[in-house]
């Protein structure tokens, strides 16, 4: 009988994670901050999609078809029947990469995302993917890509290595692959106890490893517990990809382009001196210690002129997505923590505290009087987005045609709230792509949408829910016994939801 996981761990599902760079929308500051032509709207791909909630987010808020694949019939049953809920153009299946990349009745496709799946498989299935991008990527499409790299791994590689093999030589099978997670976690307290020169030689294992046990089970079985686990140099994964005649564009992780908050002056005069990119890339990996890499890479890369780059930016509009009085002047990159300037960003978060969209060249204008230079403005709406406060906008076109899609997909979502908190997000219209919204938060705001109108009804009825199936809240690591503190919690959540997150849900068109 042949192994239809191909070593990939299918006993147990994965998180139900969204990640933002999937989007296409938040890939056009990426873009456009590269000085490159952001990929279009269309028909985008995403492979090994998980329990789909990325893929469903994107196909439901947005403007494109999406067609995607993940080898485990649980999670793309569970896929598919957030495409059914949403009624998106969401074409999801179970194959695996050998049948599916080679499919010859796909779409060309204006963007391929993979997040967390090129470190985690074989480099059959690699050539696979890679097959699929030379022939079905189009002339100017994108392909996001993430996964584990070096040297960041470089140390805890043998851990993960010793980690696996006592999972499989030592775990009892009958176990399951979560008691013998624990198990073999448990092995690396004796072998720490033991002062191994390894530890000596490597001070940061031994807390790297504490932090597993701190993690979700399902993660660090699909992220450690794989056959196949491979972090790879950005020089070999360049080996991969330039054969699809595919060019580096630019990272997707937002906050790496700000070089100040990531590198030494002595670093960045380092960089700058390197004349090959692909070369300063990798230099560049052992300057922060890269461990996982987020990218873009492009087929046909487009250079802006100056005022083409500049004109695009002033176009691109935002919205605020976090509470204007929580919103932290501080961001952390590889250098460790940064204050922002007050001066340039508090008038800047305050024109946009209403959380109304706003083009950067509206922004520009409003803070002609506040010596708020564009650049500085660019460099501000660029960390504001990577910290997670501000997200795109769609035009209003796209989102009137994706609010009846995002408003079936969103009670879906909603109504898993009442039994558990798994699904921590919400699609947006407006934004493309999803917000945080907690599971109290969303069973707030499903009461309200049923009549519902004072904080406090919110929490008696979601008290209600909860006595019902024998829950109780758990407070700063704390379980709460009777119902006067029970509600007494969700009476301050519910209030705290209509003054802070209520206002952005309304914005955001979820609410």
């Amino acid at each position: 009988m042949s192994d239809w996981t191909s070593g990939y761990v299918a006993d147990i599902g994965y998180t139900f994670g969204y990640y933002t760079e999937l989007n296409p929308v938040n890939a056009r500051l990426a873009f456009l901050n590269a000085g490159l032509v952001p990929p279009t709207e269309g028909v985008h791909c995403e492979l090994g999609f998980g329990q789909g909630v990325s893929v469903n987010v994107h196909a439901a808020a947005g403007a494109s078809t999406w067609y995607g694949t993940d080898f485990n019939p649980a999670q793309a049953g569970f896929a598919q029947s957030l495409a059914q809920a949403s009624g998106a153009a969401a074409h999801l299946v179970d194959e695996a990469f050998a049948d599916f990349c080679n499919r010859a009745d796909l779409p060309e496709f204006d963007s391929i995302g993979l997040h967390g799946i090129w470190s985690w498989i074989s480099d059959e299935n690699r050539a696979h993917i890679t097959s699929l991008i030379a022939r079905k990527l189009k002339v100017g499409g994108a392909v996001y890509i993430s996964y584990n790299t070096q040297p960041g791994w470089a140390a805890m590689v043998p851990m993960r290595d010793l980690l696996t093999e006592h999972a499989n030589t030592l775990g009892a099978p009958g176990q399951g692959i979560v008691g013998r997670i624990d198990a073999a976690l448990e092995f690396t307290d004796k072998l720490f106890a033991a002062n191994p020169a390894f530890a000596r030689a490597n001070p940061l294992v031994a807390e790297r490893v504490g932090k597993l046990k701190e993690q979700n089970r399902n993660y660090l079985a699909h992220e450690y517990f794989n056959r196949d686990w491979l972090p790879m140099p950005f020089s070999r994964m360049a080996q991969w990809l330039t054969p699809t005649k595919l060019e580096y564009a630019c990272s997707a992780a937002i906050l790496g382009h700000i070089d100040p908050l990531n590198l030494s002056p002595e670093q960045q005069a380092l960089l700058q001196g390197v004349p090959d990119a692909m070369f300063r890339e990798t230099v560049r990996d052992f300057c922060v210690n890269q461990q996982f890499r987020k990218d873009y890479w492009v087929k046909g890369a487009r250079r802006l002129s100056a005022l083409e780059r500049t004109e695009a930016l002033r176009a691109y509009k935002v919205v605020l997505i976090a509470h204007r009085p929580d919103v932290s002047l501080k961001v952390t990159g590889a250098m460790g923590e940064s204050s922002m300037s007050e001066a340039v960003y508090n008038p800047i978060l305050d024109l946009l505290a209403d959380h109304k969209p706003r083009s950067l060249g509206q922004l520009e204008l409003a803070l002609k009087d506040k010596g708020v230079a564009f650049a500085q403005l660019v460099q501000a709406i660029l960390i504001l987005t990577g910290a997670g406060q501000l997200a795109a906008v769609q035009d209003d076109a796209t989102i009137t045609k994706a609010k009846k899609a995002t408003d079936k997909l969103n009670a879906c979502l909603m109504s898993k709230a009442r039994s558990g908190g798994e699904m921590s997000y919400l699609a947006s219209p407006v934004t493309g792509g999803a917000i945080s919204v907690g599971r109290f938060a969303q069973l707030f705001l499903m009461t309200r949408a049923q009549g519902a109108k004072q904080p406090g009804d919110w929490a008696s009825a979601t008290w209600a829910l909860l006595l019902a199936q024998g829950q109780r809240i758990l407070k700063d690591g704390q379980t709460l016994q009777t119902p006067e503190e029970n509600l007494a919690e969700l009476n301050t959540q519910a209030q705290a939801f209509a003054d802070k997150l209520l206002p952005i849900l309304k914005a955001l068109q979820i609410a």
